[in-house]
């Protein structure tokens, strides 16, 4: 088992009066934060206190762009030439960096959002797309995404750090991919079955699938969806697990 791991959390997804998780009391518990540039969630408010709140406990910043689909959470796919991601990408990237450089504090990472993380994970071209944008932005940023998908791949011959992601409150099928939200099962409830899979790919580098069979699973970092219900219970239990087992919970150290 590893000395150390990520806890990560998708953040900032509050839109108007629309109030989506609970940035306040999620960000304590975790090491760093993806938080939302405005195109499934977020707005410059939001953005603005997210950042803040992340400064105030330490936590690095991660920017997670997604398809312009406000309406859909990002959740719907849609068909993008790369370079109209690569665009987007850019832009969102943009925006986050806009705040966090006024707050004096630095940009740690990318992370893809919904839609946009599963088509990359499996298409080159946009997971090139993705990974240029990042690059020309600053080479030194580090990009989140599942091991052995086409955007490891691509980062990698970019040259960028990829930091690979595993989630706690999600199942996978035999073939290494997130079991879609619309199957039975896709979402994990309870807060047992959470732990028991981290652990499980942590003590192991396996994962349980879906159906039951086991795969090779590498994490770097851990996400909890700040949008689900669960989202406090499962990052108390888990911070609680891995402190109990000696791991200590921190980001990942990025370029100078």
């Amino acid at each position: 088992m590893s000395e150390s791991i990520d806890l990560n959390c998708d953040m900032g997804e509050s839109f108007g009066l629309n109030v989506i998780g609970n940035d306040e009391v999620l960000m304590p518990l975790v090491s760093s934060a993806n938080i939302a540039c405005g195109y499934h969630g977020g707005d410059p408010g939001t953005i603005h206190r997210a950042v803040r709140l992340a400064q105030l406990h330490d936590v690095a910043i991660g920017a997670h762009p997604s398809y312009p689909d406000l309406q859909g959470f990002g959740r719907r796919d849609m068909e993008l030439t790369p370079q109209e991601v690569y665009d987007i990408v850019l832009y969102q990237i943009g925006a986050m960096e806009a705040f966090v450089r006024a707050a004096g504090v630095r940009l740690h990472h990318v992370k893809p959002h919904g839609a946009l993380y599963n088509r990359a994970a499996r298409d080159r071209e946009l997971a090139e797309a993705i990974t240029h944008a990042v690059y020309y932005f600053d080479k030194t940023l580090m990009l989140y995404g599942p091991a052995g998908s086409a955007l490891e791949q691509a980062a990698l011959v970019t040259g960028l750090s990829f930091c690979r992601e595993v989630f706690a409150d999600r199942t996978y099928r035999s073939d290494g991919s997130l079991t879609p939200r619309s199957d039975v099962g896709a979402v994990i409830r309870e807060v047992g079955q959470c732990v028991r899979q981290v652990e499980e790919i942590l003590t192991s580098g396996m994962v349980t699938t879906i159906d039951g069979s086991l795969i090779p699973m590498t994490a770097d970092t851990i996400c909890v969806h700040g949008d689900g219900i669960h989202a406090v219970e499962f990052a108390t239990a888990l911070r609680k697990a891995l402190t109990d087992h000696g791991i200590r919970i921190c980001a990942p150290i990025v370029a100078a």
